[in-house]
């Protein structure tokens, strides 16, 4: 009888490797895409190539602070029916496998699969998907989503000419000790630096810390779920469902980074306004009402705060979502210039 797998498949370099593809000239070159390509305006990196990861680019980073640490690459606008249309094609080439495809995003997905041989499966995945795509993939295998997640980072490319062959890892029960003891909390899927600093001060700087640690004071000091929840991450526990069902989200959002800081106190709610009516249609269109809702601020240079306030119903009325969102401004100190403006809402049942 066959043995249960999950395997965890990641694009690698997504948006990046598209535009390479479709520019070969670029291939081995620094590469970053984010906002409309000009890295003296303001915006973020959406992706950078390999190379340009190399000099300390990476996602998230404002284009003028990585046009200041690799001056030499080029820099491109998003271009979202493009990676669209690419993502649809990775999806539709692992739907033709013998497996579940669960979708988490345009770039990964979770396959659940019955096989003997999960190397030689994933082998074939990345065939398919390089034909299909043009694009490179990376896949974990796992005994459960936990792992198999962690199993693509160490799959991942070690250098920016090329994946290697064979390009899959597994991560189980047999091999998680002598793979993931030694690593710092936050090499665990759901734990971020925020948290692993305050593992850190709690004396756990390492996944086998945190998996010998004491249940009753992890749970005196991040609550009696998620202290728990830490330790049983650090154990490698993790869920082996993979599910086909539509995805549903969790929320709605809209930002907007602005070239110029906005100091004006009326034209800051405004803007806030517009996002909020945006984020309402999308809330619309969604089928389900708004259960809170959020605001984030990041202030002139690059410090960002966030604000949310529960409803006191679930609605979808764009009235109530601004009303909302404007009482949430009010709660920030205003006094600095604004560089960016977000509001989310978060959905609860239709």
């Amino acid at each position: 009888m066959s043995a249960h797998w999950v395997l965890h498949v990641d694009l690698d370099q997504f948006i990046a490797a598209v535009e390479v593809a479709r520019r070969p000239e670029l291939r081995g070159r620094p590469v970053v895409v984010g906002g409309t390509g000009d890295p003296t305006a303001r915006g973020v990196v959406s992706t950078a190539s390999y190379e340009a990861r190399a000099h300390g680019v990476h996602s998230g980073m404002p284009l003028r602070l990585a046009a200041r640490r690799c001056p030499e690459a080029v820099f491109l606008p998003v271009d979202a029916p493009v990676y669209r249309e690419a993502s649809e094609r990775f999806t539709d080439t692992l739907r033709r496998f013998p497996a579940v495809v669960e979708v988490l995003g345009w770039d990964e997905a979770f396959l659940g699969a019955d096989t003997d041989d999960p190397e030689a499966l994933a082998a074939r995945i990345r065939a398919a998907v390089h034909v299909g795509t043009g694009l490179w993939c990376s896949v974990g295998i796992g005994d459960n989503r936990l792992r198999a997640k962690l199993a693509t980072g160490f799959a991942k490319p070690t250098a920016p000419d090329g994946p290697p062959p064979g390009h899959s890892f597994r991560l189980t029960r047999e091999n998680w000790v002598s793979v993931m003891a030694g690593r710092p909390t936050d090499a665990l899927w759901g734990i971020g630096a925020r948290t692993a600093r305050k593992l850190a001060d709690a004396g756990i700087g390492t996944v086998a810390e945190l998996a010998a640690a004491d249940l009753e004071e992890l749970a005196a000091r991040f609550g009696p779920v998620t202290g728990p929840w830490y330790r049983a991450l650090a154990h490698g526990a993790g869920d082996t469902e993979v599910s086909d069902a539509p995805h549903r989200a969790r929320s709605h959002s809209r930002e907007t980074t602005f070239q110029h800081d906005l100091v004006d106190r009326a034209e800051i709610a405004r803007n806030v306004t517009v996002l909020a009516g945006r984020v309402a249609r999308d809330v619309e269109d969604e089928g389900r009402p708004a259960v809170r809702v959020t605001v984030k601020v990041r202030f002139a240079p690059f410090h960002t705060h966030t604000h949310g306030l529960a409803l006191e119903a679930p609605t979808s009325d764009p009235a109530e979502i601004t009303r909302a969102a404007l009482e949430v401004l009010e709660r920030f100190d205003r006094d600095r210039p604004v560089r960016l403006l977000g509001v989310r809402a978060e959905l609860g049942e239709p």
